[in-house]
């Protein structure tokens, strides 16, 4: 039986599944001008050419055409294309894959998923690439600028338990940081705060009300006026550690969101951000087996921060080391 949710109809290709457009219960004329107005960033002269290389094609298989009548609730694949792309120049590594879950430790600056600017230089396209498994999907995300462990799913029929474990919050997640040293704060501590949207685009904020968002600190060492931490987040809001430490005058050395957009110019890499998602530890839904994963990677020791540098500043190396 034909299965929607589940096409075949188009292969993956380089990486990347079909993206999925459905067409609303109300229309007529042309499908070509419905994903034209729909999708104003693909040229018709591009879906002309992907129509022509039998690269659109329905629910059931029928490659789409110039003429083909706009037709109510039917699915269309198609592949995602960008002209240009950036090339991330740092490598992900796999720490752990059986038949369910796969974890792979994630290099600075490179995206999770396909967003923006970025298709192929993404942890999810390079491992479906390397792997060919198409139904992998990350269980979980941290930041394009942040290092570290990311769980995936291997297959859709076990991915919803997965994704209940942290759901639930059953999975206990440590990650590293680096930033300045505060004499008058005490750790270990809990930092409880309300975290909303705000006004500018894609960053966080505190604000008054019931709490949202919880982070536990510690201390694990300190050279000068930099000291190295250890934060577990006990719930998963964007950009909660940075926004926390921000809060506390500590902002994450490298940080180019908190507390003030700071952006680098395109390809730089000299100044990742100081945090690193270090270890995810939870009891397997599927097989019931004890699971902890450590990333491999480190980031700069504190003797290379000097005594007068500036959050962010004094970067050597643009990437953890191994």
């Amino acid at each position: 039986m034909h299965n929607s949710h589940d096409p075949r109809v188009l292969p993956m290709r380089d990486g990347v599944n079909p993206s999925c457009v459905v067409l609303p219960s109300a229309g007529q004329g042309l499908l070509l001008d419905f994903l034209v107005e729909r999708l104003p960033a693909v040229p018709r002269e591009d879906w002309l050419r992907r129509m022509a290389a039998g690269e659109v094609v329905d629910e059931f298989g029928v490659p789409a055409r110039a003429g083909t009548p706009f037709a109510a609730g039917v699915r269309y694949y198609y592949y995602r294309e960008l002209p240009e792309e950036p090339a991330i120049p740092f490598e992900e590594s796999v720490l752990f894959q059986d038949e369910h879950i796969l974890v792979a430790d994630k290099p600075h600056f490179l995206p999770v998923v396909p967003s923006g600017r970025y298709l192929q230089h993404t942890l999810l396209v390079r491992l479906k690439r390397r792997l060919g498994l198409r139904e992998l999907s990350p269980v979980h995300r941290i930041d394009r600028d942040t290092a570290g462990l990311v769980l995936f799913s291997t297959q859709r029929s076990t991915r919803g338990r997965y994704q209940a474990l942290f759901r639930e919050r059953d999975v206990a997640k440590v990650y590293e940081a680096i930033a300045p040293w505060r004499a008058d704060l005490a750790f270990p501590r809990i930092h409880e705060s309300r975290l909303e949207e705000s006004a500018q685009f894609f960053r966080m904020h505190e604000v008054p009300g019931v709490p949202n968002a919880i982070t536990r600190m510690d201390l694990l060492e300190r050279a000068g006026a930099w000291a190295r931490y250890r934060l577990a987040p006990v719930t998963g809001k964007r950009h909660q550690l940075r926004v926390h430490m921000a809060a506390l005058g500590l902002p994450l050395c490298g940080d180019g969101f908190y507390p003030e957009v700071r952006d680098p110019a395109p390809g730089d890499y000299s100044n990742p951000l100081q945090l690193l998602a270090r270890a995810l530890e939870f009891t397997d839904p599927v097989t019931g087996q004890a699971r902890r994963f450590e990333s491999r990677l480190q980031l700069r020791p504190l003797v290379e921060f000097g005594e007068g540098s500036g959050a962010g500043e004094g970067n050597k190396s643009n990437q953890p080391t191994r």
